[in-house]
């Protein structure tokens, strides 16, 4: 019984989070330009961004592509790296990231690739497994994630966007904030 109660008191803080509206914050007050490539999350983490007023000001392209057919030819994700990593891979992840970012609709690329279950496809790779991957001008990033299989495919696919919102504003403020803060303290420190 307690587990049920964990598992619904944290289901419960996801729902009522608002980590888009932290990044959409961010996006507007650098007036950055960010497009998402989605496999597993299907178009999910393009709905939550664009659920914020004044998204089209910070979005102007975002790809689902499903099929390793469409990640080859919207994304130019090669067929060796599918066939030698696969499409859940973190070699995956940073080609459709590249892929999006290349298409110049954006300052940042976000790509999604994982098994939201309930069974999983790619031998070996658990059901839960994403790879999230983010660029822009300067850098690259990549990370993989494990979300507990045992949610059901919609709530699978909700944490996945949820690891990827804060994924991206932790790189927002990595790659923007802290950058600018940085800038703005050694400017200070070279007043005479």
């Amino acid at each position: 019984m307690s587990k049920l109660l964990e598992k619904i008191k944290y289901i419960k803080q996801l729902l009522s989070s608002k980590t888009e509206h932290s990044v959409a914050r961010i996006l507007f007050n650098y007036s950055l330009k960010v497009s998402t490539a989605e496999s597993c999350t299907g178009g999910l983490l393009s709905s939550r961004l664009t659920d914020i007023a004044g998204s089209s000001s910070y979005i102007k392209a975002n790809f689902i592509t499903y099929s390793n057919e469409a990640k080859m030819e919207l994304l130019n994700v090669s067929a060796d790296t599918l066939e030698k990593y696969g499409a859940v891979s973190e070699e995956c992840a940073l080609e459709m990231a590249e892929g999006v970012y290349q298409k110049g609709y954006c300052d940042i690329a976000i790509s999604t690739t994982g098994i939201a279950g309930p069974t999983s496809p790619e031998e070996g790779k658990p059901v839960g497994l994403i790879y999230i991957a983010i660029k822009n001008e300067y850098a690259k990033q990549v990370k993989k994630f494990e979300i507990t299989p045992t949610y059901d495919r919609k709530m699978t696919k909700y944490l996945f966007t949820q690891t990827a919102l804060e994924f991206l504003s932790e790189f927002l403020e990595q790659n923007y904030i802290n950058t600018t803060m940085q800038q703005s303290l050694s400017e200070v420190s070279d007043i005479p």
